[in-house]
């Protein structure tokens, strides 16, 4: 038996690239570029309107990790400063009601707590010392509570209880753990009975009381919800939260419904959505405190139907559907200050666009719609966003209230982004399944020159509800191969998002049909369209389901192309059923369980068409991969090796569903441009 380790020497690559870089020189965009970029996030106005406090977030190499600091700048662009500055973390940042300083969450000591920081120039205060660490932080619009969340044993009455309990297993020999129901793990994480609850102290300190106490169930949600899913009432007696609390059926339920309780506890969360058994999430109340809106799907059991915004009457607890009519799914919400006007984003023709909805007369107007706009705060007449787009990582902008003045008030990246050559984007559409209009994106190599022929890399997305649009990616970003001298080509085939819910319910039961006649369709397009394309070098690479789908391309389209890369893509769909967690999404898509609907399973299934497989492969898998088990990578790879197919294994044995580690990135894309360039052009490795 022969086995061959990758290793590659990242310090010192780091080294020399940053070491090569002279001062004004330029150089093609590589993960390198990607890494080194600052995660400007969660711009959050001040009350007195002019300060604009957020997050940036930067590698730190050396450590193997990423690092967040606060910092303010005014409105208008001026006074940028850095409020935070240390080897920790910084999170969940709110401002005082006064304007006199901020709180945040923040990884310093031992466990993370709460601080605060006077301004302008006070020193940090610790504010909490709980006995486990917070994970996320609220603060009342009266600035006198603290809303924290904590992961907790359900049945213990107080956080000490909570940190006896995780000492006394650390001093336990036996390793083992007993479940009896599912979920047994998540994601990334295998359950340990803890869940996230909602806790309130005092700001001035006291004693945290669980207002959750008692409920099997988190809040925020695991693992990608945040604390836009909890909100104080106006008053600040009370908080309003989301959470799925289903007992059994949470694996395959999406019931999530919104819940009141008093910030003592005295009284035990009430259900305000409880005749919805879809989604509810995403509570904000208005400035004047008479309306909650919040968002809601209307279909049980499917993760990506559409969010409606809906209004509830605080004192009446009446609701009205705001958005109906309107074919799109909101994500963020943010009131006007006159109660009057909702700024939402939403997924917008390959954009994510920012728009204004009168909630009188329902009248909606699109903003700014170029590139992903997130994270909408509203002061005055004055929307503030950050925005990125396929040329730029997010940068802070501000906009009219009417849509006008568009602004950009930070440049944090502006050195890094001028010194690495991108490739110049442009969308196009084609008539894709049904001859319906089909967008995509075209990417162009850096230092494109007209005259010469290149190798395309047809980048498939994940979900299959998602899209690659019109954004700055930071795991699969189509730069990195522009940069590498190849042409991008992205498809936002039928099931994606941004199109119409029509369009993104249209693959159910369909996987392997309209999303593959789409791929088929829209390389053919971009071939026919950009003659600088070499349709006889072509790679096609995705992850979980552009995994998928590369399997199924290996199986139903195996002669087109010179190479793949599955990255935590299913092999065998009904096994991946057994295998998985989150069991509402395949039941969902495929119609029902395995043994109910065999057929939903087995029509879909890439493990059908084995016999049919004959081109190389790349298969890369992570070990805490528990949505798409790791068994299904190493399935990929031992059927190509069986089939004497040329097949490598990339396998992290740290990470998830993701390349999270920056050093595992850096491996990660050397290893694929590595790949690509074997097959795609031999002349640069010796190799064929």
């Amino acid at each position: 038996m022969r086995t061959t380790f990758v290793i590659v020497a990242v310090a010192a690559g780091i080294s020399a690239w940053m070491g090569g870089r002279a001062m004004g020189e330029t150089h093609p965009f590589s993960v390198h570029d990607m890494l080194a970029m600052d995660r400007v996030s969660e711009p959050r106005a001040a009350p007195d309107g002019p300060r604009i406090l957020f997050s940036i977030s930067r590698t730190d190499l050396a450590n193997n990790r990423r690092v967040s600091d606060l910092w303010i700048v005014n409105r208008d662009g001026s006074g940028l400063r850095q409020l935070t500055n240390d080897d920790a973390s910084e999170w969940d940042h709110r401002w005082a009601p006064d304007g006199s300083g901020v709180y945040y969450v923040s990884d310093r000591g031992d466990t993370a707590q709460v601080w605060y920081q006077p301004l302008p120039n006070g020193e940090p205060e610790q504010r909490t010392d709980l006995e486990v660490g917070v994970d996320g932080f609220l603060l009342s619009p009266d600035g006198r509570t603290f809303a924290v969340s904590v992961k907790t044993f359900p049945g213990c009455p107080d956080l000490a209880c909570t940190r006896a309990m995780l000492d006394e297993r650390e001093k336990r020999q036996a390793t083992g753990v007993l479940f009896d129901r599912l979920m047994i793990r998540h994601w990334d994480t295998w359950k340990d009975g803890r869940r996230s609850h909602l806790f309130t102290l005092p700001a001035t300190g006291g004693t945290p009381v669980d207002v959750m106490k008692g409920m099997d169930a988190d809040t925020p949600s695991i693992p990608f919800g945040d604390m836009s899913e909890v909100t104080f009432t106006p008053d600040g007696r009370s908080l309003v939260f989301a959470t799925k609390d289903v007992g059994r059926e949470e694996a395959w339920s999406t019931d999530f419904d919104l819940y009141v309780v008093p910030v003592d506890g005295s009284t035990a969360p009430e259900c305000l959505t409880a005749d919805n058994e879809a989604w509810d999430t995403a509570p904000v109340f208005s400035p004047n405190g008479k309306t909650l809106a919040y968002l809601a799907m209307a279909r049980p059991g499917y993760e990506s139907d559409r969010f409606r915004i809906v209004l509830m009457n605080w004192a009446t607890r009446d609701e009205r559907v705001l958005t109906e009519d309107w074919d799109h799914s909101p994500g963020t919400i943010a009131w006007g200050p006159k109660s009057r006007f909702l700024y939402v984003t939403a997924d917008h023709l390959g954009q994510r666009a920012l728009f204004s909805i009168d909630t009188r007369k329902g009248r909606i107007k699109t903003l700014f719609s170029d590139g992903t706009v997130r994270s909408p705060s509203v002061v005055g007449k004055t929307v503030v966003f950050g925005r990125d787009h396929l040329r730029s990582p997010v940068e802070l902008y501000t906009v009219s209230v009417k849509g006008t003045g568009v602004k950009q008030i930070t440049f944090i990246n502006k050195e890094k982004v001028a010194a690495a050559r991108m490739g110049e984007p442009e969308q196009f559409t084609f008539q894709g399944w049904n001859n319906e209009i089909v967008y995509g994106y075209v990417v162009k190599p850096a230092d494109f020159d007209p005259g010469r022929k290149y190798p395309v890399a047809f980048l498939i997305h994940g979900g299959p509800q998602g899209s690659f649009g019109n954004d700055f990616h930071y795991r699969w970003n189509p730069q990195a191969y522009a940069g590498a001298g190849y042409a991008v080509v992205m498809v936002d085939f039928h099931g994606s998002v941004g199109y119409g819910q029509a369009f993104t319910d249209s693959i159910r039961g369909d996987w392997g049909g309209k999303p593959l006649e789409d791929l088929q369709k829209g390389l053919a397009a971009a071939l026919e369209r950009y003659p600088w394309m070499d349709g006889d070098r072509v790679a096609a690479l995705g992850a979980s389901y552009g995994g998928y789908m590369i399997n199924w391309i290996e199986g139903n389209w195996p002669d087109r192309f010179r190479c793949l890369v599955c990255h935590d893509g299913n092999l065998d769909e009904r096994m991946a059923y057994y295998d998985t967690e989150e069991l509402w999404f395949p039941e969902w898509d495929h119609e029902g369980t395995p043994w109910d609907n065999p057929e939903g399973y087995s029509r879909q299934n890439p493990a059908e068409f084995v016999k049919n497989w004959k081109t190389p492969m790349l298969v890369i898998h992570g070990q805490h991969d528990y949505r798409v088990a790791v068994t299904q990578g190493i399935s990929t790879f031992t059927a190509l090796q069986r089939r004497g197919i040329p097949s490598k294994l990339l396998y992290f044995p740290d990470e998830s569903h993701w390349v999270l580690s920056p050093r595992n990135s850096i491996l990660w894309h050397e290893t694929v441009i590595e790949w690509l360039d074997q097959w795609t052009r031999p002349e640069k490795t010796g190799t064929e």
